[in-house]
């Protein structure tokens, strides 16, 4: 039985595009999962929008509704964080009344919220509640100060020099704060904890200001967030290398399969104990030669499909179009065919790629039907010519010719107002001359055909900052 190049190249090239497609719906779950936490996180910060937007239910007066104000940022703020990240809230107003002795609850514990002007009179403020409810503060439960006026206090604690701080200032807040350990009996960091906003954040005059730059803040997480979703997802070393052991496996198994018939037609049945040692020897060989085009075919089409933007069948079509002419430059070579007979040959044997090429190009309604049979011939001479370069060097002058011919004859039988339309095609397809050439190069395959992949990634328009040049680059990119 005849081995088909085409038939096993489109049998990886499927593998290639199921790889692609399962890649693509993974981001696009990650992408909604992503949406979703944006939707969660933005709908807390609206919580406290609604709650701030009428003034005449928050409770006090208009020099202390911003302590009501900063219980509603506490909460809503600090879920909205947790949910941006994927994590359930933490924070919740439920099972608390209004004026318990805790203002809220987080990650189960009670908290209560001291948010008045001045570091001092927010300590006294904390050790008045304190001595009000005997267990507050002893139990695990804790204070939530001013972010800013915390700050204050953390430099003290320590010992630190305040600017614009009296002495006199300085040693009442060390009182305070030993009062709080003594009563206690606990470190004053465990009882006395800094809040999410600072004291002039969550004011009247202020507080959509705050809103509106902690919305900010969110998005350009998210932002940050789905960057990191995309590099996840993009095509990567990991991933080729999965790919080029499944085309591996696939190109073995298809090439013993074949040596297989080949054997028995011939009158040797393994099953029936008729190979010797040298039909297995011969399997075995076989099985090699078929691991490796099934490897380099899976890493090239990869490659093809994620870089140059093609499809899986025609990258799988170029790369069986490149196996056939090499083999027939083989024949050439050995004598066993004429140069005339080679572009004959290579001719018939690049048409499915060709077909493939305008298959997929009619698909998009680009190529007008009058032009059709112009562009298979040039696609298809243009492939025996790519390829056949690179095997018959020798003979690179006379394939010049034969296309320079070949193209004028066809451009002879188009009307003037396809000939545009052939450039064009033609054009694109000469990109991909780069590309198929490192497809057919296994030390370029060993290194990824960095340099082809440059040149190609630039030949269409990939923003130069996004493209790796080289292995530190590449380190970097996998690593960060």
């Amino acid at each position: 039985m005849k081995e088909n190049h085409h038939q096993t190249t489109q049998i990886i090239g499927g593998v290639v595009a199921a790889t692609n497609q399962q890649r693509f719906t993974e981001l696009q779950e990650a992408l909604g999962i992503q949406g979703q936490a944006l939707t969660d996180a933005l709908q807390e910060i609206q919580k406290v929008r609604d709650f701030v937007g009428t003034p005449e239910h928050i409770l006090g007066n208009h020099l202390t509704k911003h302590g009501e104000i900063a219980e509603q940022v506490e909460v809503g703020i600090r879920n909205a964080r947790h949910l941006i990240e994927h994590q359930p809230p933490t924070a919740t107003f439920e099972t608390v009344g209004r004026t318990a002795p805790a203002d809220y609850l987080v990650d189960g514990v009670e908290v209560q919220s001291k948010f008045i002007n001045g570091a001092t009179k927010n300590l006294d403020h904390v050790l008045e509640h304190m001595h009000k409810y005997q267990n507050f503060g002893r139990d695990g439960s804790y204070y939530h100060l001013p972010r800013d006026h915390y700050e204050i206090i953390e430099q003290v604690l320590k010992g630190e020099s305040v600017d614009g701080l009296a002495d006199k200032t300085v040693r009442k807040l060390q009182e305070q704060i030993q009062e709080v350990e003594q009563t206690t009996g606990q470190p004053f960091t465990t009882v006395v904890k800094p809040g999410v906003s600072s004291y002039a954040e969550v004011q009247q005059g202020k507080i959509h200001e705050t809103l509106e730059t902690h919305e900010e803040a969110i998005r350009d997480r998210d932002a940050d967030q789905r960057s990191v979703i995309d590099i996840e997802h993009q095509a990567s070393i990991n991933e080729m290398a999965q790919v080029a052991l499944k085309g591996a496996a696939i190109g073995a198994g298809l090439k013993v399969t074949f040596k297989l018939i080949d054997k028995v037609r011939s009158g040797k049945n393994p099953f029936k104990g008729e190979f010797q040692i040298e039909d297995w020897h011969d399997l075995g060989i076989t099985a090699a030669q078929g691991g490796s085009m099934g490897g380099v075919s899976g890493a090239s089409i990869y490659a093809m499909t994620n870089f140059a933007n093609l499809s899986a069948p025609l990258a799988g079509a170029i790369l069986s179009a490149g196996y056939s002419v090499a083999s027939l430059a083989d024949r050439y070579h050995k004598g066993e065919i004429d140069f005339d007979e080679f572009l004959d040959l290579g001719q018939l044997t690049c048409a499915e790629s060709g077909m493939v090429a305008v298959g997929a190009a009619i698909g998009q309604a680009i190529i007008p039907i009058p032009v059709l049979g112009a562009v298979v011939g040039t696609i298809t001479s243009r492939l025996v010519i790519s390829f056949g370069k690179k095997y018959l060097t020798d003979q690179a002058d006379a394939l010049e010719a034969w296309m320079e011919q070949y193209q004028a004859q066809w451009d002879q039988r188009i009307d003037a107002a396809y000939q545009s339309v052939l450039q064009q095609i033609t054009t694109a397809f000469d990109k991909l001359g780069d590309l198929m050439d490192a497809a057919f190069d296994k030390g370029k395959n060993t290194t990824l055909r960095l340099q082809a992949s440059i040149s190609l990634a630039r030949a269409f328009g990939v923003a130069e900052a996004t493209i790796i040049h080289d292995t530190d680059e590449l380190d970097d990119f996998m690593l960060a």
